[in-house]
């Protein structure tokens, strides 16, 4: 009984890693005007993290391209990240995505 469990679990654990797998996007292919508005989630390195007041957020790379994301949870350098949130664009910062709480 408790080999079945733990294969269970194990077989859980791989199925939900693979669905957000395929529920992340290239950089590349969130930045384009249609996605504007809507909900995405990407995965990367975080490459810097700034705090300027009420205003933060980090650079998030993959393999593709760069992305900003605002947000109050500044996760650590060189670290890899999936964020999901609403895909944004700014004349002064271009896209960025405003992470989901």
């Amino acid at each position: 009984m408790k080999n079945i469990i733990i294969a269970l679990l194990i077989i859980g654990l791989l199925i939900g890693t693979t669905a957000c797998a395929l529920m992340t996007q290239k950089i590349s292919e969130v930045k384009t005007a249609d996605k504007v508005g809507k909900t995405v989630t990407v995965s990367g390195i975080v490459q810097s993290s700034f705090k300027i007041g009420t205003l933060s957020g980090y650079t998030v790379k993959d393999s593709t391209d760069t992305i900003g994301v605002s947000t109050q949870n500044l996760p650590k350098e060189n670290t890899t990240v999936t964020v999901t949130g609403t895909l944004m664009k700014d004349s002064l910062f271009g896209y960025y995505i405003k992470a989901n709480k």
